[in-house]
């Protein structure tokens, strides 16, 4: 008879709902089901003395615990995975382990840990490798001993499991990023000459400013990483590290193989966004580096063209873009290179042809610096090259082309590459779009660079000829470098931001609206940052912080420092903080009925005064960036989110944007956040099992411990007893024999007899006493319990038998006799039993009979018998 899984060691608040919830909660785990909505707690409250009692239909072997006033409880809760709502277990069946955790914390965060011991681990159950869940804001941890931890899943050797949150509240149902500060200049510098820096929000919700130093190699340290949140070097340092071809962690010194490029540009990969690909050149070849940030760790490099060979030599190559799933640069020889992400192996048919000519690629001349740039438009790649008179096979001007990845070649149009310079004095960093008024892409230019003003020269996309765009580059002084502008697309208006350096410069940003066809109203013409190194910037490009609004600078002065897109000023006196939200996370027991609804947002730790209300803005999102809802941000920081249905909309990103009037509120010690809540249940820790085969294992258990601060925890000890199967039942045979003699001493125990199914014929004239022996035998793999021998014709068989033990393998023989008044007669046995340790209600079994004669000179009547 299947019986349900329980819950043990349930601790509740002390009002009347949460009474009527923990009972609830039983109920529904005796279902095989997770606890109803009258089960759910909105927000944590003080917790009792309490343990509800269970209900008769829900007896299991649970160790129950008390829990005083004012103290958090674990309350632990089965599935069967395999077969669902099943109980008992069978051997081979998975079970999903859940602990909720409900804080009775008051005040301030505080560190919370949950540890749950694989009971039995490698004999009753093994752990399932990847099966641990924790809730946001919590870090697993894994344990092949018990007692050491470590960030490392250790698949089935995993004896116990652990979760850990430094700040635990009440509140567990939330989600909090802290608020990003002001990035102030200086204090960061990468000490290196930096190109644009990579932006990456980490799990944690911290924000990085990663940085790869260019043209720099190849053993040199490169890559350098910067905490904005903190206003910190990163954890991981020291920094800078080098880069290297074989994955691993960073290393340290000048142990690097990796020479890196003149104007890199960086792919992030959108399936892992703590993946950053980065044009690299190693010995023998270029290709792609791969960086991940999250791990602080190497990932990898791909060859895509040898280095050498004449009399074009791919000594260096520009930047990647994605397109397609595809990453594409372009080598010193002009020709196109092509890597699959999902693989990270060579696209097919690559290296494909030339678009451009190739520059500094002479025989010889490894690492030497592809000059110029690529963009995408429109899912075409377009590139810009400067085949300078030194280094180059072949001098021109500098020269733009455009390679069509759906047919593998040049683009229509675009046959022969497009000049994008004077001559060949003149050189270019850079490629980029130009947009119409509506902000959609409608060309490709360059702006060239040499003794004179920049002069910028566009094309239209199929290649014919468009007008100059008036982006204001062409009023820059004589000698002042341009780099590849970042394109941002807010309130409606679509700008670039150009990075710009040389001559008379010492580092500005020239903004250009491609929405008005005009520089940026309220931008200076060449925006200069005197509170940044003096003015001494040297910029080489900007990445855009959407959540904050602010776009973080790095140049060849090595120094990161942020500026209003708005006005140019550095540093940018914005803040804010993205959340994402997404309450199925909480929850691991694969049951229904957890959540209830989304509740607020606030911010925390921060004086709204502070803040320019009026021009701050709070968005909800969905996971598609589809907005949902843009609240008003009151002055009391409270953020309603009731108005967003849950059931509509199972994840959402809470984004607030602060501008800020005064920067007093980031110090040291006070760190503002933003957090948001939905009403729902405890969240839980899972884990799963596989129950051992071994027919030994006849239950498996689980007993979560923790503590937090109002003390140590324990969830009580949920047992789940496991049905033995037909694998691991008792086989009992029964064997029913008379003695061929009549003689009391032969035929008692431990008598010689001899036996047979048929006593001789006038063994026992026309009556008389027969003797009779039972051997019971258990072949099975289990022991028998219970086992009684079953005789109505001769009731003093069962007598003398009772009732036993049959342990696996064993054989016992009953003897008994009886005074026969009648033969011949055929007496016939049986023997019922039950697997040991079968649950307790499972009906016996009967063995299949034997049957012995007691022959008479009538027995040529009834015959033998051999059964």
């Amino acid at each position: 008879m299947a019986r349900p899984l329980h819950s043990g060691g349930l601790s509740r608040p002390s009002s009347r709902r949460a009474a009527l919830a923990a009972t609830a909660v039983l109920l529904a785990v005796a279902a095989g089901t997770t606890q109803p909505a009258t089960a759910r707690s909105a927000a944590a409250q003080p917790a009792t003395a309490r343990t509800v009692a269970q209900p008769a239909a829900a007896r299991a072997a649970v160790t129950p615990i008390t829990a005083a006033a004012g103290t958090s409880t674990l309350s632990k809760t089965a599935r069967n995975l395999t077969h669902p709502g099943q109980s008992p277990a069978e051997h081979g069946d998975t079970v999903n382990w859940a602990v909720s955790y409900h804080n009775a914390g008051q005040g301030a965060p505080a560190p919370a840990t949950i540890t749950d011991p694989v009971l039995g681990a490698g004999t009753a159950q093994s752990y399932v490798p990847g099966s641990l869940k924790v809730p946001p804001g919590w870090t697993p941890s894994w344990s092949s001993d018990g007692s050491d931890f470590t960030p490392v899943d250790q698949g089935a050797a995993t004896t116990a499991v652990r979760a850990s949150n430094p700040e635990a509240t009440a509140d567990g149902t939330s989600v909090r990023a802290d608020l990003l500060p002001p990035v102030q200049a200086g204090a960061r510098s990468t000490g290196g000459d930096g190109f644009t820096p990579i932006l990456h929000r980490t799990a944690a919700g911290d924000v990085e400013a990663w940085n790869i130093y260019h043209h720099t190699g190849p053993a040199a340290p490169l890559v350098v990483c910067n905490d904005l949140s903190a206003g910190q070097p990163c954890a991981g340092g020291p920094w800078p590290r080098p880069l290297n071809t074989a994955s691993g962690p960073l290393g340290s010194g000048a142990t690097g193989d990796i020479f890196t490029t003149l104007t890199p540009q960086y792919v992030v990969d959108p399936a892992r966004p703590g993946v950053v690909y980065y044009p690299a050149v190693a010995a023998g070849a270029v290709g792609v580096g791969c960086l991940d940030l999250d791990a602080r760790a190497n990932c990898g490099f791909t060859a895509l063209l040898a280095s050498g060979g004449a009399p074009s030599s791919a000594n260096g190559l520009a930047g990647l873009v994605m397109t397609g799933g595809d990453l594409y640069g372009v080598a010193s020889t002009g020709q196109v290179l092509c890597l699959t992400v999902a693989t990270r192996t060579p696209c097919a048919g690559q290296p494909y042809a030339a678009i451009v000519p190739p520059n500094h690629d002479q025989p010889g001349a490894t690492y030497s610096l592809y000059m110029g740039s690529l963009v995408l438009i429109g899912g075409r790649v377009y590139a810009s090259s400067a085949p300078q008179t030194s280094g180059s096979t072949i001098t021109g001007p500098p020269a733009l082309g455009c390679f069509d990845p759906a047919t593998g070649q040049a683009c229509a149009g675009w046959t022969t590459p497009h000049p994008a310079g004077p001559d060949a004095n003149s050189y270019t960093y850079n490629a980029f779009a130009s947009y119409d008024t509506a902000g959609d892409p409608n060309g490709v230019c360059s702006a060239d660079s040499s003794g004179a003003a920049p002069a910028t020269r566009c094309y239209a996309l199929d290649g014919g000829p468009a007008p100059a765009a008036a982006t204001g580059l062409d009023g820059l002084p004589g000698g002042v470098l341009v780099f590849d502008p970042e394109v941002v697309t807010a309130a409606g208006d679509t700008r670039s931001y150009f990075a710009v350096w040389g001559g008379p410069l010492p580092g500005n940003t020239v903004c250009y609206s491609w929405t008005h066809a005009q520089p940026c109203a309220g931008f200076p013409a060449a925006a200069g940052h005197p509170a940044v190194n003096g003015g001494v910037t040297r910029d080489y490009g900007y990445s855009y912080d959407a959540t904050t609004r602010c776009l973080i600078g790095l140049g060849d002065a090595g120094v990161l420092f942020s500026m209003d897109p708005a006005t140019g000023a550095s540093p940018c006196v914005h803040s804010g903080a993205t959340v994402e939200l997404r309450p199925s996370a909480f929850y691991c027991d694969g049951g229904p009925g957890h959540v209830q609804g989304y509740t607020r947002a606030r911010l925390t730790d921060f004086d709204l005064s502070h803040a320019d209300l009026t021009a701050s803005t709070v968005s909800v999102t969905d996971p598609g960036g589809g907005v949902v809802a843009t609240p008003a941000l009151p002055p009391s920081g409270v953020i309603d989110l009731s108005g967003v249905s849950a059931t509509d909309h199972p994840a959402i990103t809470v984004t607030v944007q602060l501008v800020l009037t005064g920067t007093g509120d980031f110090t040291a010690t006070n760190h503002p956040a933003l957090t948001a809540s939905f009403q729902g249940d405890d969240p839980q820790v899972c884990l799963r099992t596989v129950v051992a085969p071994d027919c030994a294992t006849t239950a498996v258990a689980d007993t979560a411990t923790g503590a937090d601060s109002t003390g140590a925890l324990t969830s009580g000890t949920v047992s789940l007893d496991i049905d033995p199967g037909a694998a691991c039942q008792p086989r009992v045979t029964v064997n029913k024999e008379i003695c061929t003699v009549s003689s009391p001493h032969a035929c008692g125990p431990g008598g010689a007899g001899p036996w047979a199914k048929t006593s001789p014929v006038g063994l026992l004239q026309l009556l008389g006493t027969a003797y009779w022996r039972i051997t019971v035998t258990n072949a099975g793999p289990v022991d028998a319990a219970q086992v009684t021998v079953d005789d109505h014709n001769t009731p003093a068989c069962h007598t003398a038998a009772g009732t036993f033990t049959l342990p696996a393998g064993a054989t016992r023989q009953v003897y008994c006799n009886a005074f026969l008044l009648a033969l011949p007669l055929k007496n016939t046995a049986t023997a019922t039993f039950t697997a040991a340790h079968s649950p307790q209600g499972t009906p016996p079994t009967t063995s299949a009979p034997s049957s012995a004669v007691a022959c008479s000179l009538l027995c040529v009547l009834v015959g033998g018998d051999r059964s």
